[in-house]
This record gives C-alpha cells, sequence and structure tokens, in this order.
C-alpha cells in the first residue's frame, strides 16, 4: 500500500547532509517527495512509497555519524499522482 507522509525533523539536521542523504536513501527504495530546510534549524520532508520502504529509509538517514536527530513529527497527507522522483529543496 502505498502512502505518503509529512515529516519534520529537528536536532542537527541542516549542514550535515541530511537532505541529500536522504534524497540517495529515497533513490534507492523507490521513493518520491522533497526534502527541504526550514529557517528555524529544522528539515521539512514529504515522501511517498510503500511505508516499509520509508521505514526503510528513515534507519539509513539516520546512520550517520554527524545527523543527530532529536525530534521527528509525522502525520499522514493524500497522495500526489504524477510525482515520479524525490528532490531536494
Amino acid at each position: 500500500m502505498i502512502v505518503r507522509k509529512h515529516y519534520r525533523f529537528t536536532g542537527r539536521v541542516q549542514g550535515v547532509g541530511f537532505r541529500y542523504r536522504a534524497k540517495y536513501a529515497a533513490n534507492g527504495m523507490g521513493i518520491t517527495g522533497w526534502a527541504k530546510n526550514e529557517y528555524d534549524g529544522s528539515v521539512e520532508m514529504e515522501v511517498q512509497g510503500a511505508e516499509e520502504a520509508i521505514n526503510k529509509m528513515l534507519v539509513m538517514i539516520n546512520k550517520s555519524d554527524y545527523i543527530v536527530i532529536e525530534s521527528i513529527e509525522s502525520y499522514e497527507i493524500p497522495i500526489e499522482e504524477g510525482e515520479h522522483s524525490f528532490y531536494v529543496v
């Protein structure tokens, strides 16, 4: 089953390759969506794909010596038809 989720990550998530690590993980798992830095130091991300693949992607992002996720807010949102890739904003 395909789902789409919106995430907000806080902690040491900017300036540590978080968004590009997310893109690499998403591309490897067949996940679409986007990730962008916010002015408050957090990272916002939307992902669409199989829930198991999304969970694996989150584990891959968190396996870094530089990224330190302190909190994750998430909620499910409507699927976006026609989205074909994951990109960094």
